[in-house]
């Protein structure tokens, strides 16, 4: 069908709050690189918001996952279990930096794997209260909804959030937040709303994503370790769209070198097909009672044949490495953008996790020209992701394996917009 034809359809069946605004159909894609419906092709770096970190089918994981399909669809592992979901279980317990001897459980989404840690939190301390932070996003489920610190679109019309839920400031120095003016209140925050002994957990990401790619400083992760240390709350660190290889290593908390207690992963550790991971210490992990975490389609065969692939593939292509020098190209990029451009400011990159800001010419949040970069991509075959409180951030999540060629051909883009967006 074409794109016509297919947006006509979604007008009439798709309901608006779920349909995409883009009105170009994806039929095809490899690495970095897709084709609409109409046959046009489009650089990608958006990589289904981080979902794509070695690339689109990668033929490993695309073997492994046809093989898959040859023995074993389903069987709710909870009915009858298989060894892909063992064997995924063993392999981030021994890869994810969590305190002692971690166990896990799998389900189908970030969201889903932070409502499980939430409840996996409580059950562990008997305690029911949350900390997350301004910026942050955990997912549109109630519970991660409430915990997102950015209220449109994720919980506009909505109604009423669960509670218990506490916010705090994220350290963001662009924004006027520092990072001790962000412990400061926090330490309030336990003092005037979250009462210690009533607190579950503290939730943070280590670079906040949809709140703009700000990474919170080691220094600022160590105290939020040794706050739960001294009150006894757990420390639960959301790697949804952060790990995988994204920052160069295999989880961003890695470069604070503390041990969470709990850590939730999804989006690019199976390369595309849906899964999500709850990694914790085992006494932890193990505090709710038989048959309270799990889920008809959590842990899928198949999903789970995607990630062991992923696995592999990230030690024979050496990713980290490459997100790494990724990383270094995007930030040289943004260095000569900001030389040329006057509302091109803070790049910014933790590993290929990387984004810059666009700015009106009294240094205010440049929302309209920033909506408009994105759009105007698009129509000309690059697309781009905006993000962040303002809405004014260009984040980048290209695959790490993007040739050379084609990541030149998209930046070289993005200048020819600028150039004319700022004349």
């Amino acid at each position: 069908m074409t794109n016509a034809e297919l947006n006509e359809l979604k007008q009439r069946y798709v309901a608006s709050g779920a349909a995409s605004p883009a009105t170009q159909f994806a039929a095809k894609a490899e690495n970095a690189e897709l084709w609409d419906e109409d046959g046009k092709r489009f650089i990608d770096f958006a990589g289904g918001i981080g979902v794509l970190n070695i690339g689109h089918r990668h033929p490993k994981v695309v073997e492994a996952v046809k093989a898959q399909l040859d023995r074993v669809m389903h069987t709710c592992q909870t009915v009858m279990p298989y060894e892909g979901y063992v064997r995924v279980a063993q392999k981030l317990s021994e890869l994810t930096p969590v305190r002692g001897h971690a166990k896990v459980m799998l389900a189908n989404s970030g969201a889903e794997a932070l409502e499980n840690a939430v409840k996996v939190a409580r059950a562990a301390t008997g305690r029911s209260g949350v900390i997350c932070f301004t910026g942050g996003y955990h997912g549109r489920t109630f519970m991660t909804m409430a915990m997102n610190g950015k209220v449109a679109p994720y919980r506009t019309d909505f109604g009423p959030m669960p509670g218990q839920v506490y916010r705090a400031p994220y350290p963001v120095p662009s924004i006027g937040v520092s990072e001790e003016e962000a412990l400061r209140h926090l330490k309030m925050t336990l003092k005037s709303d979250a009462n210690p002994s009533d607190t579950a957990a503290i939730v943070i990401e280590p670079v906040l994503g949809e709140g703009g790619f700000h990474a919170a400083p080691a220094s600022f992760l160590k105290a939020i370790r040794e706050i739960c240390d001294e009150h006894g709350i757990l420390m639960i660190v959301d790697e949804v769209q952060s790990g995988f290889g994204r920052t160069g290593k295999l989880f961003a908390i890695e470069h604070a070198g503390i041990e969470p207690d709990i850590m939730t992963m999804a989006k690019s550790m199976a390369d595309g097909m849906p899964i999500s991971a709850v990694v914790g210490t085992d006494t932890v992990m193990d505090a709710s009672g038989g048959n309270s975490l799990g889920g008809t389609y959590t842990g899928s065969p198949v999903s789970c044949a995607a990630v062991l692939a992923v696995l592999e593939v990230f030690e024979e292509e050496n990713i980290l490495e490459k997100s790494q020098g990724l990383g270094e190209k995007l930030k040289s990029q943004f260095n000569a953008w900001e030389a040329r451009f006057d509302c091109v400011v803070r790049g910014r990159a933790l590993g290929a996790m990387a984004a810059f800001d666009l700015v009106e010419k009294d240094g205010s949040p440049a929302t309209e020209l920033t909506g408009k970069l994105c759009r105007e991509a698009r129509e000309r075959g690059l697309i781009l992701l905006s993000c962040g409180l303002y809405g004014n951030t260009i984040r980048f999540l290209m695959p790490v394996t993007i040739g050379d060629d084609v990541l030149e051909e998209g930046f070289s883009l993005i200048e020819t917009l600028l150039d004319e967006m700022t004349a």
